[in-house]
Order: structure tokens, then C-alpha cells, then sequence
């Protein structure tokens, strides 16, 4: 008989496991349940920890039901349910139910609060909290933890917290709560969530909604009994329609019961994480529910099912715009099982954090989600870790998130696992190739993977990994020249980002392919500024005895000028090592006199003179820095030719006819159409400088209503000054705006950033590969728009722009017959390169670890001005700190260098600032910059300063410190700081 009555509870337990899968609260219910083992309790409370409520229930009740049953273990289960405060659930258990129209009721408005959570989150969590108590919606235990959430992640997630608890109780908590809403004056939530204001009274008793002759569950959220309108005491809902997947616009309030769950459905408070309300979020109105088009659907599909793919789609067809709606999916998704989700949006370059955090992710998320992001700009005070726990989408640049999986698999304190996110958005994802970045990240990933698959066959536990969705205009065809490599390419990109299909879509109406130009120039029938500049480049070469075989200013000529430069730096042949530097600086005024005016290139070459000339004086009049016969020789050639440049230079005749080609295309762009809007993208930012000055100097562009403004990258590689984040946004802005409408842009302007629609698109003696010329075309995104090439002398524009558009065709097919491909085979082809490339980066590994082994004795290393030759110090004199600056604080070193003020003063956000230059006393050579590090003067080397010998034999190049295999000693702080307290305490008298 008792197994009998076992076997008729276990079924009545299964028969309701659905609907106590949503009631059980597994935290509270495991503290009274006796008869489960402690090891299956943390296992179920593991559960509920990495997976949710729902999934942690569901084993609770395996648990519960398995045999060998205990005596009395069901009455057990029961008192556990009712002692937990689940006692709605301990009702389910025992088919106690309700009448079938009173549980479609209590539906009814479970789904209603679920529908005005973000409303509702608004509360004031305390007073609510409390009134809740006293009217029996919640337990003390509840109450303790709804206190716990309020006062840790703040009032919202309190809210939430506690909306989620109140549902779960039995039919009849809903009149209660509206009683609540009124007394702790939430006058306005009480009308929304259906209460009269007629019916403000103090005792009135409210009732339920009817739903008499009503279908149950979703389809009763759906329909309207005549009974709702009647009287003060329903709901007043009838202009609001709830959809049959209420998930689509608000978190499943039974899924998400955990306190460890994810984020409250609001994100007004926390989207900073000092708790101030972003700058971006006071842009504008939040978006509405995202609507894709169908072709954004297409390739959403797969992602939308868990799987990793690629999106590829051209510029301006909304690639962000998808990888937002798949990114609230996924959330939603993770939500309503349960679960927690984390997702991190990786750029490559920082302007792409800010606009895709306040003009895309934002916007559509805030409501739901918390969004951060983070960058090198970014003044958080806060560490990524951190960020990383306590919101829901993380934009940051993909070196971030690499440098803090690095920590982690370090074992530091504070790192980031790929276990800890759940979905990696990848934007402009074609950069996930060797040396990249992205590449390092997804290596992690793909190692990973494969050692799952080892785990899996052992029977072992394996490791979460996160979904992963790549996005790019083109991945290009990696220099291939065969379909066959073309194809390769492509789907090793593929392979690195795990993508189990690459998505292209037809865009059919909404496709925008514009007018293709190009423009010839003709070379200048006289050219007497280039000819001065060329007889001077001969009379150096005679000088230093040197015969190029290449034309003067071609890249083939830069390139013979840099290695000569480098060889004789090493053999320490100073005459055509000067010679060397001086002609490379002709070459590129050559360069500039054939892309923008001459009188730019004069500029240019005064300059560089002129500063030359002021590293051979110093401030202190009594030291004497030595000037040599062949400097001598080049300042007095430039003296003598100097008045002649400037006197051709502004002669307008002899300009190159690109530039008037140029100026020519511009004014027909603005004198044809109503409002013209435009790009134009050159070679350097020297360049893109000159000739947004060139074009406000000039009044007919002013006439026509021509208002030009610049766009340059933010790095300091460069030696003109790099343009700040804020600087870069401003113009932008001002663009988008109207209030500038011809942008002037190096290559940072290509790849990401969100540029208004424009009527015409100029690469102005610019071409790179045919990811670039695709991402350039995609900038015209109006009708009518026009995509214009202007060819510039040496720059070879028609050529490249016909590889790129043979390209361009080889990778539309290469990728077309990637898709046709059979899934299985297409599997194989990528564990192929997976492996392929897990194998190669082991050998890389163990070359750098055998490298780093061979690191070499700092002692051994010696460096000498690359001006003068002068020996400097030897590598036992270097400290480095941080791990990234390299000093010399030897007072022998002191006497070595003179300091020169510094004209590009780069404030930090770290402890230190570069107050000035250094520079060889002898020869006036610049050695690097004085750092003012937490009060100590530190003297920082810049290695391509100076010639590096290695065990006795010279480095021909050694450009940058980490081509040095040399582990120098960390900097000292305490000692050095203790040094100069002491030198100060000597000093006074």
C-alpha cells in the first residue's frame, strides 16, 4: 500500500514539474528539505549558481522523487514548500489547486506585472518591502534578501528581486500588492498596474480581473472579458495587448528567482559605475523593440539558435544594428531559463567603443540590460573585473579583455575568464588573423574547445565557453591571386572564429552601390619647385658618394634611403648616415608636393630644418655641441636654395594637377546636388591637415557653402600631433550636424565609425586592398551617391584599384562557394586549420619560452649615440617601469644629455608625465624624454635613438625595445626615492 501511495505522488510530482519548476524557490526550499544528501545539495545549489532557478528546480525534483524512498518523505517535501514560504508550489503538490478560472486569473497577472516590470523597478524597494511583510507576500527570509540585493547592487535590483518572489505566491497576491502600491504612495504604479484612482480609499477591496468564460494561460493575456471594464475594482487594461512571448518585452519573472541572477530589467541607475548617469544616455530617448529587415533576419538565424557564425555584410546595411538584436536575445533567452548572461563587445580601435556604446547598444538595451563600456580613453576608476561582474554588455577594445585573460592565466588577483561570458561579439572580425589581437583571444578560445572534447571523452566536467558572433564588411582574400587561396583564406578566418557558417544576404531594395569614378591627372609639363628639391637630393648623393637606381620620391626610393640609413648607422659611417636622414625628408617633400600644395612641402622641409638646427644649440651658452663638416654642408644647401623654394612655392601654375582635379571634383560635388555631403580620405595625416587648410584658405569652396574640417587616428607613432577621442567626436558631431559637411580623413575613418549617409565618397591618392576600398565605398551610403578616385604621381591608384576590384570578385565567389559547401565538410575543413593553428601557435610558445630563456646578460649590451657614435651605457644601466618604460638614473648618465622643452607635452593618466626631451651634449642627437615619475626626474631611452651592439656584434635594426631580448632590472622606486630624500636633506642648510 505505501508503495502504492509513493508511486501516485511520484506521478502527481511529475505530472506538475512544469509549473513547480517556476514556483520553487531552490535557495530557501533546500534549508528545510532533510532527506537529500549534502553532496546532491551542493550539487543543486552549484546548479543554480552557474544555470539559474529553473534548472536548479528541476534537479531538486529528480532529487525528491528518486528511489529508494525515505518514510515519510513526501509529507516532508510538502512542510519543506511551506516552511520555504513556497506555498503556492506545496498547494501544485498536493492537486490542491485552484478553480481553473482563479489560476488563468493569477496568470493573468503574473504576466502583467512581467510586462510593467520596468515601470515597477522604479519603487521604493524599503517602503514596499516592509508593507509586503506585514500583508504575508513575503517570508522574513525573503525580506532578508530583497534587503541584502537593495543594499548591494541598488534599488532596482531590490524591485526586481522582490516582484519575483510576490508572483510565486499563492492566487490572491496580486489585490495585496496593489493595497501596497497605495500605501506607500506609488499612486501612479497602482493606476498602471490596474487600480482606479477612483478607488484610492483606504480598505476598499480590490478584486482580481475577470476572466469568467476565458481561456487559461497566455491566451487569456490576450483577450478581454466583458467583466475587466466593469466597475473600479479590475484592472484597467484595455488598450494594452500582450504578446504570447512576453519575453520579447520584459524578463520572465519565475526564470530569473535566483539572487545571483542576472540584472534587474532597468538600467537607470547603474550604467556608470560610479552610479552617475552616462553621458550618452542623456543623448537621446531610449529606442523601441528592434525591427530587422529581412535580410538582417537571414543571417541572424543561426545566432539566434546558439551557433557561432560570421555576418557579412557590406558597410552602412546595419551589421551593429543585428548584433544588438541578437545580443537582447541572448539575453532574454539566458533570462528566461534562468540563467545569467555576459556579453562582451570587442573594437579594434577606440572611437568604435564610445559610438557603438551610445548610438547602438545603449539605446536599445538600457531599459532591460546594464551596458559599460571601456577603452584606453575611459576614466574609470573602477578595473575590469569588476565592470565585467556587474553589468550585462562590456564594449571595450579587444586588448583589454585580452591583457585581463592573461591575468587570469596568470593567476593575478584580478583577470577575466572566457568561462565568465556567455556570448563575443567581434566587430570588423577580418582582423582575427596571425599577430592580431582578436586572434590571441579566439586562440584561447580554440584551445579551449579541443580540450573539452578530451574532457567529454574522459567523462570530465568541461569548461562553458561563449557563443561567438563576428561581424565585417569583407574579409578580403588575403593577397591571394588563385580562388583556390582566396577560399583558403576565408575560411581560416572562419576557423579562428569557431564560425560554423559565414551569413551573407541579398539587400535588395535597401542596397546602395555607388557611382564609380576615376580621375587621371597629367603630369606637370614644368615642375621647377620638385626639380630645386631633386638638385639638392643630387648634390647630397655626390656628397656621400651614393647612386640610387630608383626615382627620386618613389616608394622605392624611400625604402633604399631607410637601409642605408640603418647600415651605416651600424658601420658607423656618420656622413651618409646624415645624408641618409636628410634625403629621406627631401623624398617626402617631393611626396607632399605632388598630393597637396607646394607650399605645404615647403613648410614641411623649413620645419624639419629649422628644428635641426635648434638641437645644435643648448640652453647653457658655455657647452658647445659639436656640428660636423656634412651638417655643416646640409643646413648651407637648404640656406642657399631656401628663398627659390619659397618663391616657386606660391606660384599657382605650377601646382600638381591632382590637387586641381581634386578641387574641380569638390566644387561639382557642391554646385550639383541640394546638399552635398562628403569624405575625403588621403595617405597621412600630414596630408589630411594641409588640405583642410588648402580648402578653408579658399574662398570659392567658402561661396559654394563648402564647411571642411579633419579626421585623424589618436596614436602618437606619428610626428604630427595625434587628434584626442574628444577632438575626433566633436568633429563628427559637427558633421552629423550639417554644421561641417566635407570630412578630410586618414584610413581611421574606413573601418567602424558611424558616418552619416554621404553624397560622395574621394580616395584621394589612396589605395590600400580591397577591404579598405569596400569599407570606403560603403561611406556612400545616399542615393545618387558618387565614389571618386584621384590619382596622385608614384602613387599607382589605377593599378591597385584594379587588383582590388578583382579581388573584391574572387572573394564574393570564394565566399559563395564556401556557403554551398556541405556542412560536414565544411566542419572538417575548419577542425583542420584549427588544428592547424592550435599546432603552429605550440610552436610559437615554445620559441618565445626558448627565446626568453636566451635572454641575454644586460651587460653584454652596450648603446651609442646613433649621432655621434659616443658610448652611452650598457644594459645594467637600464631599469625599466611598468614593464613598458626603460631608464637610466645613473648620475654618470646625468652628465651625458642635455634637456630641451618638450613642444608635444603628453599629460598621463598614470604616475608619471614626460616633462621635456633629452639630447646628446656632443652632437645634439634626441635620446628620449625626462619622465617625472612620483617625483623622481627619470631620463626614458627611446632605443631607435641610439646604435645597440650585442655581444660585440651591431644590430642593423632595433627599432623598438621589445626586438631587444634583454630582461632589464625592474626600477627601484624605494631605493631611488630614498636617494633623492637624502641628496635633498644634504642640500639644506
Amino acid at each position: 500500500m505505501m508503495a502504492s501511495e509513493d508511486e501516485v505522488n511520484v506521478c502527481l510530482i511529475e505530472d506538475f514539474r512544469p509549473r513547480l519548476r517556476e514556483l520553487i524557490v531552490v535557495q530557501q526550499v533546500l534549508n528545510y528539505v532533510h532527506f537529500i544528501e549534502i553532496d546532491q545539495k551542493d550539487r543543486i545549489r552549484q546548479k543554480e549558481a552557474n544555470e539559474g532557478n529553473n534548472v536548479a528546480a528541476d534537479l531538486l525534483i529528480s532529487a525528491v522523487i528518486k528511489k529508494p524512498h525515505s518514510p515519510g518523505w513526501f509529507r516532508a517535501f510538502v512542510d519543506a514548500l511551506l516552511q520555504s514560504g513556497c506555498g503556492y508550489a506545496a498547494d501544485v503538490v498536493q492537486a490542491n489547486l485552484p478553480a481553473p478560472e482563479v489560476e488563468a486569473q493569477n496568470d493573468y497577472c503574473v504576466k502583467l506585472i512581467q510586462l510593467l516590470s520596468p515601470s515597477l523597478v522604479d519603487m521604493k524597494t524599503e517602503d514596499v518591502r516592509v508593507h509586503c511583510l506585514s500583508h504575508g507576500l513575503l517570508t522574513v527570509a525573503d525580506a532578508e534578501i530583497i534587503e541584502t540585493t537593495t543594499t548591494n547592487k541598488g534599488r532596482a535590483s531590490g524591485a526586481s528581486e522582490l516582484l519575483r518572489r510576490i508572483v510565486r505566491r499563492r492566487p490572491g497576491w496580486f489585490s495585496k500588492f496593489l493595497d501596497v502600491l497605495r500605501e506607500t504612495g506609488h499612486q501612479h504604479l497602482y493606476e498602471l498596474t490596474g487600480g482606479s484612482p477612483d478607488c484610492g480609499k483606504q480598505g476598499s477591496d480590490e478584486k482580481l480581473p475577470s476572466l469568467n468564460n476565458q481561456p487559461t494561460g497566455s491566451e487569456a493575456a490576450t483577450e478581454e472579458s466583458p467583466e475587466e471594464a466593469e466597475g473600479c475594482d479590475s484592472p484597467q487594461f484595455l488598450d494594452i495587448k500582450i504578446r504570447e512571448n512576453p519575453q520579447d518585452e520584459a524578463a520572465d519573472l519565475y526564470a530569473a528567482a535566483s539572487p545571483e541572477s542576472t540584472a534587474p530589467p532597468n538600467n537607470t541607475e547603474a550604467s556608470q559605475p560610479n552610479g552617475t548617469e552616462s553621458v550618452a544616455a542623456a543623448k537621446g530617448p531610449e529606442k523601441a523593440e528592434i525591427v530587422l529587415r529581412d535580410y538582417q533576419a537571414d543571417v541572424a538565424r543561426p545566432a539566434l539558435e546558439g551557433k557561432n557564425i560570421i555576418i557579412c555584410l557590406p558597410t552602412g546595411s546595419g551589421k551593429t544594428r543585428v548584433a544588438v538584436y541578437i545580443t537582447k536575445k541572448h539575453l532574454d533567452a539566458r533570462r528566461a531559463e534562468g540563467q545569467s548572461g555576459k556579453v562582451v563587445v570587442l573594437v579594434n580601435k577606440i572611437p568604435l567603443v564610445e559610438q557603438h556604446y551610445a548610438a547602438e547598444f545603449l539605446p536599445y538595451l538600457k531599459r532591460m540590460y546594464k551596458v559599460e563600456r571601456v577603452s584606453g580613453d575611459s576614466q574609470l576608476k573602477i578595473s575590469f573585473t569588476e565592470i565585467v561582474k556587474k553589468n550585462d554588455v562590456i564594449i571595450c577594445t579587444a586588448q583589454i579583455l585580452e591583457n585581463y585573460l592573461e591575468r587570469s592565466n596568470k593567476g593575478e588577483d584580478e583577470g577575466v575568464n572566457l568561462s565568465d561570458l556567455t556570448l563575443i561579439v567581434i566587430d570588423e572580425c577580418h582582423h582575427t588573423q596571425k599577430g592580431g589581437v582578436y586572434n590571441h583571444i579566439m586562440m584561447r578560445y580554440l584551445k579551449q574547445k579541443h580540450k573539452n572534447l578530451k574532457l567529454k571523452k574522459e567523462q570530465k566536467q568541461t569548461v562553458p565557453l561563449p557563443q561567438i558572433l563576428g561581424l565585417t564588411a569583407s574579409p578580403g582574400v588575403g593577397g591571394a591571386t588563385k580562388m583556390e587561396k582566396a577560399e583558403e583564406h576565408i575560411l581560416r578566418i572562419c576557423a579562428n572564429l569557431d564560425a560554423s557558417k559565414i551569413m551573407t544576404g541579398s539587400l535588395g531594395e535597401f542596397k546602395r552601390e555607388p557611382r564609380k569614378i576615376v580621375v587621371s591627372v597629367e603630369d606637370r609639363k614644368e615642375d621647377p619647385f620638385g626639380d630645386v628639391i631633386k638638385k639638392i637630393m643630387n648634390a647630397i648623393h655626390t656628397h656621400a658618394e651614393l647612386s640610387p637606381t630608383c626615382d627620386l620620391g618613389s616608394q622605392s626610393y624611400e625604402q633604399w634611403v631607410v637601409q642605408k640609413e640603418r647600415k651605416a648607422a651600424t658601420m658607423e659611417d656618420q656622413k651618409v648616415r646624415v645624408c641618409a636622414e636628410h634625403l629621406r625628408q627631401y623624398s617626402e617633400g617631393l611626396n607632399l608636393s605632388n598630393t597637396i600644395r607646394m607650399r605645404d612641402s615647403f613648410s614641411f622641409l623649413n620645419k624639419y630644418h629649422e628644428e635641426e638646427i635648434k638641437k645644435k644649440t643648448t640652453p647653457d651658452e658655455d657647452q658647445i655641441i659639436q656640428i660636423t663638416d656634412t651638417e655643416r654642408f646640409l643646413f648651407n644647401l637648404f640656406k642657399e636654395n631656401k628663398k627659390e623654394l619659397k618663391t616657386l612655392a606660391d606660384i599657382p601654375e605650377y601646382e600638381n594637377d591632382s590637387l586641381s582635379k581634386l578641387r574641380t571634383k569638390i566644387l561639382q560635388e557642391f554646385s550639383t546636388r541640394e546638399a552635398a555631403r562628403g569624405i575625403i580620405f588621403t595617405k597621412t595625416r600630414r596630408s589630411a591637415i594641409a588640405l583642410s587648410q588648402w580648402i578653408q584658405e579658399n574662398p570659392k569652396f567658402a561661396d559654394i557653402g563648402v564647411k571642411a574640417s579633419y579626421v585623424i587616428g589618436g596614436g602618437d607613432q606619428s610626428v604630427v600631433k595625434p587628434m584626442t577621442s574628444a577632438e575626433r567626436e566633436d568633429v563628427l558631431t559637427k558633421f552629423s550636424k550639417g554644421e561641417v559637411n566635407l570630412l578630410i580623413a586618414t584610413t581611421v575613418a574606413e573601418e567602424g565609425l558611424d558616418i552619416p549617409e554621404c553624397n560622395f565618397v574621394i580616395r584621394y591618392g589612396l589605395v590600400t586592398n580591397e577591404i579598405a576600398m569596400i569599407q570606403a565605398q560603403g561611406r556612400g551610403r545616399a542615393e545618387g551617391s558618387s565614389y571618386t578616385l584621384v590619382e596622385v604621381k608614384n602613387s599607382g591608384v589605377a593599378e591597385k584599384e584594379c587588383v582590388n576590384e578583382y579581388r573584391k570578385g574572387m572573394m564574393d565567389k570564394a565566399i559563395d562557394r564556401i556557403r554551398t559547401l556541405e556542412q560536414k565538410n565544411y566542419d572538417k575543413r575548419i577542425i583542420e586549420f584549427q588544428i592547424q593553428a592550435i599546432m603552429e601557435e605550440k610552436v610559437r610558445m615554445k620559441k618565445k619560452k626558448e627565446k626568453d630563456v636566451r635572454n641575454e646578460n644586460p651587460s653584454e649590451v652596450k648603446f651609442s649615440c646613433r649621432g655621434c657614435n659616443k658610448h652611452v651605457c650598457t644594459g645594467e644601466d637600464i631599469e625599466i617601469i611598468e614593464n613598458m618604460h626603460r631608464v637610466n638614473v645613473t648620475s654618470q648618465f646625468c652628465e651625458l644629455f642635455i634637456q630641451r622643452e618638450n613642444t608635444t607635452l603628453q599629460q598621463r593618466l598614470l604616475d608619471y608625465e614626460t616633462n621635456g626631451s633629452i639630447a646628446c651634449k656632443d652632437c645634439g642627437r634626441n635620446w628620449g624624454t625626462m619622465m617625472f615619475y612620483r617625483g623622481i626626474e627619470c631620463p626614458c631611452l627611446h632605443v631607435k635613438n641610439f646604435v645597440v651592439t650585442l655581444n660585440g656584434g651591431k644590430l642593423s635594426k632595433c627599432t623598438k625595445w621589445s626586438e631587444l631580448a634583454v630582461k632589464f632590472s625592474a626600477f627601484d622606486y624605494a631605493e631611488h626615492a630614498g636617494r633623492v630624500a637624502q641628496s635633498s636633506d644634504d642640500e639644506e642648510p
